[in-house]
């Protein structure tokens, strides 16, 4: 009986050690899927254990009204902040899509500090310009988002990004291309100086910690490694403090990366 059974015994010695190809693709695909699976779910869990939004940008950009809008929809009378202020914003009715508001200091001694303490929470950053006093802050304003941009984490993280052009109830105020133009060319004078900035005893860079954009190329915003866009915005709104807030824009942005 054993004997009869040993050819049939063998074929299946060889079909277990050399196995069909065609079965052998198969496990190799599903190995595939499941690796990228695997690599999906660690990907979403680290960016679910981001929730905060920062809100960045100089004083008197109208970060603090606007933080104030998004949450209550009110206008109130604010100042120039000292510290860090923070809430619970949810984005649409799903109450599982909701982040965290941080409004942080714009104050040139103060606005780096706080941006060390929060920003590998951050799952997007939201900087905010003043689009009236751009044209004479835009030095100030690059030098500030260039910070914000070559810093490691960030970069490491590379959270969305949001140019939020407010006071687009005002007259004079910039457009979101202008600005973005002028933002553009600022940073990339800025990554050339930094570049060209002589090193130190041990032989590393005085400069920026990291490259901005491309070498070789003009820099624009394209360039990052993580989305940029812009949007036009009015925390007063076009009534001043009696009407509502015109933002209809950022609050679909804020709905779309919650």
């Amino acid at each position: 009986m054993v004997g009869s059974l040993e050819p049939h015994l063998e074929a299946l010695r060889r079909e277990l050690r050399a196995p069909d190809p065609a079965v052998l693709s198969v496990l190799l695909a599903l190995l595939a899927v499941a690796i990228t699976l695997l690599i999906w779910r660690f990907v979403q869990g680290r960016r679910s254990s981001r929730k905060a939004v920062l809100l960045l940008g100089l004083c008197d950009a109208g970060k603090t009204l606007l933080f104030a809008r998004l949450l209550t929809g009110k206008y109130r009378d604010t100042q120039t902040s000292i510290t860090d202020s923070s809430a619970v914003y949810r984005a649409s009715s799903d109450k599982s899509a909701n982040v965290t508001l941080i409004d942080l200091p714009g104050h040139e001694s103060l606005r780096l500090q706080f941006l060390e303490r929060f920003k590998a929470a951050a799952r997007a950053i939201v900087f905010v310009v003043d689009s009236v006093a751009f044209q004479r802050e835009v030095k100030d304003v690059a030098e500030f988002l260039y910070q914000v941009l070559v810093d490691s984490t960030v970069l490491k993280n590379a959270p969305a990004l949001l140019i939020a052009c407010n006071k687009q109830d005002v007259t004079m105020a910039k457009s979101a291309k202008l600005i973005q133009q002028q933002l553009e060319r600022e940073l990339n004078t800025l990554r050339v100086t930094r570049s060209a900035a002589p090193t130190s005893l041990d032989g590393s860079a005085t400069g920026g910690p990291a490259q901005l954009g491309k070498k070789g190329k003009d820099f624009d915003f394209s360039q990052l490694p993580m989305k940029v866009e812009f949007v036009e915005c009015s925390a007063r709104g076009s009534k001043g403090e009696e009407g509502d807030a015109d933002f209809k824009d950022l609050e679909k942005w804020l709905a779309k990366i919650a």
